[in-house]
Parts: structure tokens; sequence; C-alpha cells
């Protein structure tokens, strides 16, 4: 260690450099986790909230909440506990005069059932009625008010604001949550007889008694989401080449530095210091390097978080940052590994001549 240091204050401009480096890794990496994370939560912050284990969809609806419905026989049939809840799902663009229109997701709910009931309003009160609604803060945040009262694609009716919800999104769409017959006229089923989208329950073995219903856990559910599966693999994806640039660029900047002073290695071993202290010397360069990039790059990261815009999803997961900057400290010690075997190996008398 004492030589690490030694080196790295002898050699401030180069060191430097690759701390800056893996500072501008760690920080790109950080913040690409975060908007995976806020962006996968944009796409279940409504799930996640009803705290549900299950869902029973129409079997045909290739599990696609949106594309599945359930008759009022099917329903019937299907005895529903407090563990359940039947909701509608309808896509709805939200309309107010001299406002912003905003694309949302419509689910129906019961005011009997669980998710009516845990429904957390963070202003106003619960929507009572077919004419009342609470909807996501994203609404707030572009300038709605309780009271508002919207239209809803190219219908006339008006829907009231009577509260807002926190973090209430499902497929990144802000979600307004009002009544199932109101869900039924959106989706032009009044005459139908329907009952909703989706059974969903707290029950993770809950069973369907219908043959054209089906039940998934909510996990298959959450990874057939539109686009879900292909946008976290996309980070990881990003992610994992990132971490693997960061071994190249530790393993090249280590190695041509190693090269250079590899003179002084030599006269270092024919003075009998063992291989093993300079090898650990390269290590401890490496560890040095890393965690002093992935400190500055965390920093920066959290300074990026307090400044971005509200609009921008992002959410720091702290364990799996964590874990993250371990891999990159494992990264930094196998890029060393290849400066640190030359070291290993090296002939004091080939390279000081004699």
């Amino acid at each position: 260690m004492y030589l690490a240091l030694k080196e790295i204050r002898h050699e401030k401009l180069r060191y430097g450099l690759i701390i800056a480096m893996v500072t501008l890794i760690a920080y790109l990496i950080f913040i690409l986790t975060s908007l995976a994370f806020g962006l996968a939560g944009e796409n279940t912050q409504a799930i996640n909230s009803w705290d549900a284990k299950s869902v029973v969809l129409n079997k045909d609806s290739n599990i696609n909440l949106s594309q599945s419905t359930i008759t009022n026989v099917q329903a019937k049939n299907d005895k529903l506990t407090s563990k359940e809840s039947l909701i509608g799902s309808t896509p709805v663009v939200a309309k107010y005069k001299g406002k912003e229109k905003i694309s949302g997701q419509f689910v129906g709910i019961k005011n009997s059932q669980f998710i009516y009931k845990e429904l957390k309003v963070s202003s106003g009160h619960k929507a009572h009625g077919n004419h009342q609604i609470v909807v996501d803060e994203k609404f707030k945040d572009d300038g709605y008010q309780l009271g508002d009262k919207l239209t809803l694609n190219s219908f006339d009716d008006k829907y009231e604001i009577v509260g807002f919800t926190k973090n209430a999104k499902l497929n990144i769409s802000p979600v307004i949550y009002g009544s199932l017959p109101t869900w039924k006229y959106l989706r032009g089923m009044n005459n139908v007889p329907v009952a909703g989208s989706a059974i969903v329950s707290r029950n993770a073995k809950y069973n369907a008694h219908n043959s054209h219903l089906k039940t998934y856990s909510m996990n298959e559910f959450i990874n057939k989401l539109p686009g879900y599966s292909a946008q976290n693999a996309t980070f990881g994806f990003m992610i994992g080449f990132l971490m693997i640039i960061s071994l190249v660029i530790i393993a090249v900047f280590l190695y041509i530095l190693t090269m250079q002073a590899l003179p002084t290695y030599a006269v270092l071993r024919a003075q009998g210091i063992p291989a093993r202290a300079l090898v650990t010397t390269i290590t401890s360069q490496s560890l040095i390097l890393m965690t002093s990039g992935i400190i500055l790059g965390g920093l920066l990261a959290a300074a990026t978080g307090s400044l971005i815009p509200v609009g921008v999803p992002m959410a720091f997961n702290i364990p799996v940052l964590t874990w993250i900057s371990i891999g990159l400290m494992i990264m930094g010690v196998i890029g060393a590994a290849i400066p640190a075997q030359k070291i290993a190996t090296v002939d004091p008398v080939s390279v000081i001549g004699g």
C-alpha cells in the first residue's frame, strides 16, 4: 500500500486521468441504473401499491390487461374475498380547457374492495360516484387542480378531480382511478355484460374457477407489460458493457504504466523485494483508483439526482448500486492482473542488462 500511494503521488497527472475515466464510467453506470429503476418503477407503481400476488385475466388476452375482459358470469363464479379486487383498465386522454392533454390509464375499481379501501390520497378525498376521479400527482405537476372537471377521450361527460395520489403509474402512464361503470362507459360496453378487465388477488395461489380465465403470478404479469422486459434488458446490457469497458480501461492504463516503470520494478526485484509485494502494490493501486473513481462518480450522480427535473424518472436503489460498486472494484482487480503477472515474471537481468 505504501509503494502504491507513493507512486500515485509521484505520477499525479497519469493516475489522475485514470481516476477521471473511472469516475465518468461509474457516474454513467449509476445514472443509467437509476434511470432503469425509475422507468421500471413508472411501469409498476400502481401495481406495487396494490400489494397483489396474482392476477386473473381472460386466457386469450395474451397477458395484456387492456385486452382482457371478464364477464359478469365469470366474475360471479369466482368467489371474491377481502383479498380480491375487480378492476377495469383502459387507456384514455384527459383534457381540460387551457391545459395540456395527458395520456393516462383509467382504472375502474369498486369502493367495497381493498384497492379502493387502501388507496392513499395525498390531497383531497377518494372518489364517490361515477363522475369523480382520483389521479396521479403527475396531473398536479402539469398544473391540474382539485375541482378541475376533465373530459376523457372524445366523450363530453366531465369527471371532477377530487383527489391526488402519489406513485400511481401503470405502463409509464399516470393512473386515473374511477368507478367500474365509468370504465364500461369509456370502453363502449354499457350494454355488454362485462364486469371488468381483471381480478387482482393478494393470494398467490388464487385459482380462477372458469375455463375462460387464467391466473398469473404478479411477476409474470409485470414481465409481460408492453416494453417492460425489453427496456430492462437494454439497460442491463448497457451497464454490463460499461463494466467490461471499465475493466479494459484500467487494464490498459495499468499495463502502460507498468511497462514504463518496469526497469524500476526490476531494480526492486534485484534488491530482494519479493514479487508478491510488487504484485500487491499494483493491486492496491487498482483498488485505490477504482475506489476514488467510484466515490467521485457516486457524488456526481447524487448531485445530478438533486438537480434533474421532476419529470425525469430516477430511483437510486442503494443496495443495487452498492453491488455495482463492488462489481467495479472486482473489475479493477481483474484489470490489474495482467500488469501484475508481468511484474511477477520479470527477469531483472534482462531488463537492467549485464
